[in-house]
């Protein structure tokens, strides 16, 4: 089987597309982009940003990943902390900055009719680079933060991803994921790694994902949480839909914690479970749940070592929940200053502010994050009161708001595509939690805000829960 790349309008074997992103190399070559240059690309999925980005890699630059949703304001000021020689673009947003940006369809007709250059694309000279890669944290709970990763350390992270995952030269991967973000991103190189085929399908418009899927013969799908219910959804209108996902062999998901109820819904429509995963920006991909091994978010992967410790740092056994910690080799090498240097991370086990438990056969659980609430003399995590509730078929978020009596009132986002009253689910999470758990306030949403990374967008619910 010869593997392509499927994009919404064109379909080209791998290695014809790789010739193109070798002649792009050389027009970048020719308008100055040399090793070591720092260059952002803010880009929307697409075929012609794969294939910039691998010219970029190719040509050994720094690779600055912007989200395309970005703000201007905030484009701006990445592009100056960073000092990037050139921008590369897929919409007319001015930037305001020396780099004056150039459309990615500039590039790939200025490549167009050359001669197809000698040797096979390479990711070696970007590999040496500390600083191959800068990404940007999504922000959901403060301002976003420069990530700079090594372009060597990433690509072994993604071979150790695939090796632990199964993926398979025959495989069509179908990520319904941004590709400006570690998740999809990973899928996009993985593709790569593997020399198997690459779907680029509208991850927002998921009725016309499904076709592609049916119509390129997706065999691994990658997606939030959120998509998977809402890929669901479609299903139960419109049952057709189904038929387009037989193909497809593993379901995987990412990005946001994960519910029993949707794995099992899964399971009965579909025959598989949704096989959860667990990393970071900051971490690299960390663990995965497999076919072999369904377990929630799986058994670390080879080289790396997760334990759950305590507050003083000290190893919990098996079934009790305290703080995860990761010791990888391949963690970030630092954060972006303002200045744009690079300020290092100190190596070894990384705390990682999330809280869950390792089980008897080493499987990673995660619970949520570590962030407390003090309420009527009890401490809470509003993200293990999440848990308890979506595990009864209540989906919850909950934004605490200050309160001097109480110390905090809890405000619970429920969403429900029915649009049942507050009243109905106050009562369920009532007959559910415990009174120190329950909610003060209960607001029924037909979908949580979303994020660019797809997860429920935290900072949209904390200004809904203050008005």
């Amino acid at each position: 089987m010869t593997a392509k790349i499927f994009a919404a309008d064109s379909v080209r074997p791998v290695d014809e597309f790789e010739k193109d992103a070798l002649r792009i190399a050389e027009v970048l070559r020719e308008r100055g982009v040399n090793p070591g240059d720092r260059v952002m690309l803010k880009a929307g999925n697409s075929a012609a940003y794969v294939c910039v980005l691998y010219a970029l890699m190719h040509a050994g630059a720094s690779v600055v990943l912007v989200d395309q949703q970005e703000t201007t304001e905030e484009t701006r000021r990445i592009a100056l902390r960073t000092g990037v020689k050139a921008t590369f673009v897929d919409d007319e947003t001015p930037i305001d900055t020396a780099a004056d940006p150039t459309h990615l369809y500039e590039l790939m007709v200025a490549a167009a009719g050359r001669p197809a250059p000698e040797g096979d694309l390479s990711f070696d000279v970007w590999g040496e680079l500390p600083d191959g890669l800068i990404m940007w944290t999504s922000g959901s709970t403060g301002s976003p933060k420069g990530v700079v990763k090594s372009g060597a350390k990433f690509l072994r992270n993604l071979r150790r991803n695939a090796d632990q995952v199964g993926h398979r030269p025959d495989d069509v991967l179908m990520p319904l994921l941004p590709f400006a973000h570690q998740y999809g991103l990973s899928m996009v190189l993985i593709a790569w790694l593997t020399r198997c085929s690459l779907v680029i399908a509208p991850y927002r418009r998921l009725d016309r994902a499904l076709r592609m899927a049916r119509d390129c013969g997706a065999t691994v799908l990658d997606a939030t949480p959120s998509s998977y219910r809402s890929i669901l959804s479609l299903a139960s209108r419109k049952p057709a839909l189904r038929a387009h996902l037989t193909g497809v062999r593993m379901f995987c998901v990412g990005a946001a914690p994960l519910d029993g109820p949707l794995v099992e819904s899964y399971v009965q429509e579909f025959g598989l479970p949704l096989l959860d995963s667990y990393g970071s920006t900051e971490l690299g991909n960390v663990a995965f749940a497999t076919l072999e091994n369904p377990v929630s978010c799986g058994r670390a992967m080879e080289g790396i070592r997760i334990r759950v410790v305590d507050e003083d740092g000290h190893e919990l056994p098996a079934g009790v929940t305290g703080e995860i910690e990761v010791d990888t080799p391949d963690q970030l090498e630092g954060q972006m200053a303002e200045d744009g240097s690079v300020v290092p991370t100190p190596g070894g086990p990384q705390l990682t502010g999330d809280l869950g438990h390792l089980d008897e056969g080493g499987n990673l659980h995660v619970l949520g994050r570590k962030f407390a609430v003090h309420r009527m003399g009890y401490t809470l995590y509003p993200e293990l009161i999440e848990r308890k509730a979506a595990a009864a078929g209540c989906p919850t978020r909950i934004v605490p708001v200050p309160d001097q009596l109480r110390g905090s009132q809890l405000v619970f986002f429920v969403e429900d595509e029915e649009q049942r009253d507050a009243a109905h689910w106050r009562e369920r999470l009532c007959a559910l939690l415990p009174t120190y758990e329950q909610p003060n306030r209960v607001v029924v949403l037909e979908n949580f805000p979303l994020n660019r990374n797809g997860k429920p967008d935290k900072k949209q619910l904390a200004r809904m829960a203050a008005e």
